[in-house]
């Protein structure tokens, strides 16, 4: 393939990448997945939901079951809502009144997704164990609407473990902790002053007098209460410490995990975080393929559907996830040819650049990284070559005088007539 062929491609797939983007951007996709997210770290497993129209929708642990295979492949889901009858069809809605109680006005909706062995999914609703005609749906297996997530996984079990039970101890530790030192900052804030009961200096008049004002007593009568805990609580203060820089270390908080200094260099700063972000490695290839993979052949899906995309042939383009912060977006690419280009201008210098690379393959590729339209922005070859030609032209009427310019011009006049 040439470097234009290719360049084009680049151009092609830029253009795709924007559409899903727009697409996400659209049906509020960011903000279900914020959620599932949170599902995920907290319970472990969370399911989408993703229909042919409308927006995504975040199902919870407990309101859907999900049976594995041993290789820990989805087989079957059931899904249980509890709706109006007001909300169903017709049909639905007649069977749902044989199976509702005098004294209940809602309804046991289940939806069940099961695997076929074709590599096709069948989908379809229950109620009251009538299953509902107009629900059944088949989709191929990478088209399928539902996709059951998990955190960790575990072989062997149908569910997933959540990110928070690796560091339930530290988490729990950490508000008892905080818990303890609340507690004694406000009975360290309470002010309690004691009199001696023997001495000269009354309660009352102490109490009653304002501030300023001269009574008769003894100084040494009266104390201040004082808790006296400060050696204690620095020793709980310096293990919540210890505790936060633990989890803030797991929970990719780098603010917390880059020591504090003002010769912090940037290379530091970039091995921390390739530190930090290794330990989720397994994560990233986990979610990628149960999770990102599937939601962009969705999307890709509704878009061909929608004849927003045209038909992409399987054969020779297939989206595929790459895991880890570096290889997130087309920020990387961006990156490695900026670090290219300033390599080879500092060995060949700026003529190096002029004489060995291509600027207009340059900015595709540049423009392709950064996700921008270029069409109507660059100039074509055809504009530039049309330009550089009438500035010759202007530059030899300009050399050649007046007189030539008018002769010039009279056998423009002639060709256009002819």
């Amino acid at each position: 393939m040439s470097s234009r062929a290719k360049s084009e491609a680049e151009k092609s797939l830029s253009d795709m990448e924007r559409l899903v983007m727009k697409e996400i951007e659209g049906q509020s996709i960011r903000v279900a997945l914020f959620e599932a997210l949170k599902q995920l770290i907290v319970a472990g497993n969370v399911l989408l939901y993703f229909p042919d129209n409308g927006p995504m929708r975040v199902i919870r642990l407990d309101r859907y079951v999900v049976k594995r295979d041993p290789m820990g492949n989805a087989r079957k889901i059931v899904i249980k809502e509890t709706v109006s009858p007001a909300v169903l069809s017709p049909e639905a809605a007649a069977i749902a009144k044989t199976c509702m109680c005098n004294h209940d006005d809602t309804v046991d909706l289940y939806t069940c997704c099961h695997y076929l062995e074709d590599g096709k999914v069948e989908v379809y609703q229950e109620i009251g164990g009538t299953r509902l005609p107009e629900s059944v749906s088949t989709y191929p297996i990478e088209r399928n609407p539902f996709m059951p997530l998990r955190m960790h996984r575990v072989d062997g079990e149908d569910y997933g473990r959540g990110y928070i039970e690796q560091y339930y101890g530290d988490l729990v530790s950490l508000e008892s902790l905080s818990k303890s030192i609340v507690e004694a900052a406000a009975a360290s804030a309470k002010v309690l002053f004691m009199v001696n009961p023997v001495g000269t200096t009354r309660p009352k008049k102490l109490a009653q007098s304002p501030n300023g004002s001269i009574i008769e007593g003894n100084a040494g009568d009266v104390t201040v209460l004082q808790v006296n805990k400060a050696a204690d609580l620095s020793v709980a203060l310096q293990t919540m410490g210890q505790i936060n820089e633990r989890l803030s270390y797991a929970f990719l908080l780098t603010e917390a995990s880059i020591r504090n200094a003002e010769r912090v260099t940037a290379e530091e700063v970039r091995l921390v975080t390739q530190s930090i972000e290794r330990q989720l490695g397994g994560i990233y290839s986990l979610l990628s393929q149960e999770f990102q993979l599937p939601l962009v052949q969705r999307i890709m899906d509704r878009l061909i559907k929608t004849k927003k995309m045209p038909k992409i042939n399987k054969d020779f383009i297939t989206p595929t996830i790459v895991t880890g912060i570096d290889a997130l977006g087309r920020g990387n690419d961006l990156n490695r040819l900026d670090i290219y280009l300033q390599g080879i201008a500092q060995i060949l210098g700026p003529g190096g650049l002029q004489q060995y690379i291509d600027f207009r393959e340059y900015m595709n590729r540049r423009a392709a990284a950064l996700g921008i339209d270029t069409a109507g922005l660059v100039k074509s070859e055809e504009q530039i070559a049309q330009e550089q030609q009438q500035a010759m032209q202007q530059q030899l009427l300009q050399q050649l005088g007046p007189q030539a310019a008018q002769t010039m011009g009279n056998i423009v006049e002639r060709q256009q007539t002819q």
